[in-house]
């Protein structure tokens, strides 16, 4: 029988944003407002968002009664059309510098949620109440593939490792296939990529409930 996955834990979810902190300090400054990869946004713009949805995470498990309907309705904007719409923006006269401390805040914020939120916990999610394990992996993933995405496109080095992207692919995508580098399967999974005999999926999304 093959060993139970680990869950995913807040300690998971702080490795994996400062890894990812760490890869964008190497981002050139002037490439901020090139394209992150195959995406439509820019590399500022990713970085935005994912510092949003550590936000948004967080803010869903905080509350004594936490929103099962939809998410806290904190007003959310973009700088442009077709651009991320945001809860959290950084300030660009701080620079990359400042668009990084932003991400580490906001990634703090949603690692002490987890840790200090009971297990109980269920929150929101459009694709499934979920509770801190499955908001930590989300986070997780979030940060792997945009990471990934702005790396790409800048050809700066980024594989995470093997056991991290197997416990995020066990909580949230229970039907990727066997036999296949978790790393490579986490990117087909979100769209990034096809798996011999799987082609590129257009359409994804995560199982967000708690696994059974």
């Amino acid at each position: 029988m093959p060993r139970p996955v680990d869950p995913v834990t807040a300690d998971d979810l702080d490795r994996t944003v400062q890894l990812a902190i760490a890869v964008l300090r190497e981002v050139p400054p002037e490439a901020w407002e090139e394209k992150a990869g195959s995406l439509e946004w820019t590399c500022w713009e990713t970085v935005e968002h994912l510092a949003n949805a550590f936000f948004s995470y967080a803010t869903r498990l905080a509350p004594k009664e936490p929103p099962l309907n939809g998410r806290v309705p904190f007003p959310r904007w973009s700088r442009r059309a077709g651009g991320p719409q945001n809860a959290v923006h950084a300030d660009p006269d701080a620079g990359p510098a400042g668009l990084l401390q932003v991400l580490d805040a906001c990634g703090g914020l949603l690692v002490a949620m987890v840790r200090t939120a009971s297990p109980e916990v269920r929150a929101h999610h459009p694709w499934g109440v979920s509770n801190p394990e499955g908001f930590a992996a989300m986070g997780i993933v979030e940060t792997l593939v945009h990471t990934h995405d702005l790396a790409e496109g800048l050809d700066i080095p980024w594989e995470p490792s093997a056991a991290l992207c197997s416990r995020a692919l066990h909580r949230l995508f229970p039907g990727t296939p066997d036999g296949t580098e978790p790393w490579p399967a986490l990117l087909w999974a979100t769209g990034r990529t096809s798996l011999p005999g799987r082609p590129l999926q257009t359409s994804w999304r995560w199982h967000a409930a708690p696994r059974p």
